[in-house]
């Protein structure tokens, strides 16, 4: 069974507007160094990862190795959204955050120092598999939280525009861990990078931690969880205690959904910061430092697009934006492919910055559209689970099935026919959460 959630009541006292904007800049510093210490991952696992903890077989081999460890991260982040949710839905959203903060800062660290197969033989791929997991549940635990923060303390009318402060945190993160592994490769010979020079990235991730201290200390729980801690101690402790039970009981339909219709974005995503990444240099033979350039750029780009994306969309409807970029993610899938099959820089720089404009007006409504699908009480379980979902069956598989497919079938086609099926099932899925919007008069 699956019904509407009800809208919660509005009445919290409205924070200052010093207090919410320091709350919206340490929800966008906790996001941005979060998604910096996954994405360097998944740039490690492009470049580096396969040989050094892989080495038997083909490079093809060895890449789909380390782009499987990737994938695990994804798997382990929904076991970080759900205990995450359970727990900040029943004793807040600032202790989850600064909990998942401080996993992800060792768990990135420990790759950092993690030693090698030569090193320490069949040890050092399980190792890092089991610290990609900790990663996992860590970004999967960090998003809600942040999010949150974010559109919880938002003003009225613009919860899309304090939602998107979160989600600057993904292209920050992107160009953040591009520039680190740049600098590296700079200041490094390609033997050296290979050694060590490919762990400053890692280590760097250590900072994080004091963002952790920060928020733990000067950060206050959002007015709305408080509200509605006050609304559920005044209820009988009843199955109503579970967020996670009572979303899986009546908003099953709602998770999925929101899952289904994001997976194109996540997986769109992924394939072009870590499966083109491998592709240019290993089979177009492009340069790494110049593939890596052009991310960077591109995701400058998304710094601008995503909050404006947002903000037109606390005028124009969550909706309306969400599905335009779903729809330019379906009609761009097989020119971006052509463009980068030319193996021309200019053409990859076209190709990934209109797939990046057209994910930018998906992304920068998506978090206050999720938090408005579910009433405060079992909001970070249920926002977190449809989020997580689409980043197990898009992002998470992505670049390895990018590369089985181009191994399969020897055209980058099979992949934009990938991206366009994923993008059917998003328009589906938000044409439903359209259809129960209306009946619901929102």
């Amino acid at each position: 069974m699956d019904t509407a959630p009800t809208a919660h009541p509005a009445s919290v006292s409205a924070p200052a507007s010093p207090h919410r904007r320091r709350v919206a800049t340490a929800a966008a510093l906790a996001s941005a160094v979060e998604w910096y210490d996954y994405f360097v991952f998944g740039i490690a696992a492009a470049l580096v990862l396969g040989d050094l903890y892989f080495p038997a077989g083909s490079s093809s081999a060895g890449v789909l190795a380390a782009f499987a460890t990737f994938a695990v991260g994804f798997l382990a982040r929904p076991i970080g959204g759900i205990v995450a949710g359970q727990i900040g839905d029943k004793r807040g959203r600032k202790p989850m955050l600064v909990l998942a903060l401080t996993l992800m800062g060792l768990a990135t660290t420990g790759i950092g120092l993690l030693p090698t197969y030569d090193t320490i033989g069949v040890a050092a791929p399980i190792l890092l598999v089991l610290l990609r997991v900790v990663q996992g549940v860590a970004v999967g635990a960090q998003w809600g939280g942040a999010m949150l923060l974010a559109t919880e303390y938002a003003p009225e009318g613009k919860r899309g525009l304090y939602g998107s402060v979160v989600q600057l945190g993904v292209p920050i993160g992107v160009v953040t861990a591009n520039t680190v592994f740049l600098l590296a490769g700079a200041f490094t010979t390609d033997t050296a990078f290979a050694a060590w020079g490919w762990r400053i990235p890692f280590l760097i991730g250590l900072f994080v931690l004091v963002l952790a201290w920060y928020i733990h200390a000067k950060v206050e729980e959002t007015p709305e969880f408080r509200q509605a801690e006050r609304e559920l101690a005044e209820q009988e402790k009843t199955e109503q205690n579970s967020p996670l039970r009572t979303v899986l009981r009546h908003h099953l339909g709602t998770v999925l959904l929101a899952g289904g219709s994001f997976a194109v974005n996540t997986a769109t995503f992924y394939i072009l910061i870590t499966g083109v990444l491998d592709y240019t240099t290993r089979e177009l033979g492009m340069k790494r430092s110049a593939v890596l350039t052009v991310s960077l750029c591109i995701s400058l780009t998304q710094l601008v697009l995503i909050p404006a994306a947002a903000a037109l969309s606390d005028r124009l409807g969550r909706i309306r934006i969400y599905a335009l970029g779903a729809v330019g993610i379906a009609l761009w899938a097989v020119p971006m492919f052509l463009l980068i099959d030319t193996g021309s820089l200019l053409w990859l720089a076209v190709a990934t910055f209109v797939a990046g404009c057209f994910l930018s007006i998906m992304y920068g409504p998506q978090a206050a559209l999720f938090a408005e699908l579910f009433t405060p009480e079992m909001r970070y379980t249920g926002a977190s689970l449809g989020y997580q979902i689409a980043a197990v069956l898009g992002g998470g598989l992505a670049p390895f099935l990018m590369v089985l497919l181009l191994e399969a079938t020897g055209t980058s086609m099979a992949v934009s026919g990938y991206i366009i099926v994923l993008s059917v099932i998003a328009l589906l899925c938000i044409k439903v959460l359209a259809d129960r919007a209306r009946s619901r008069g929102v």
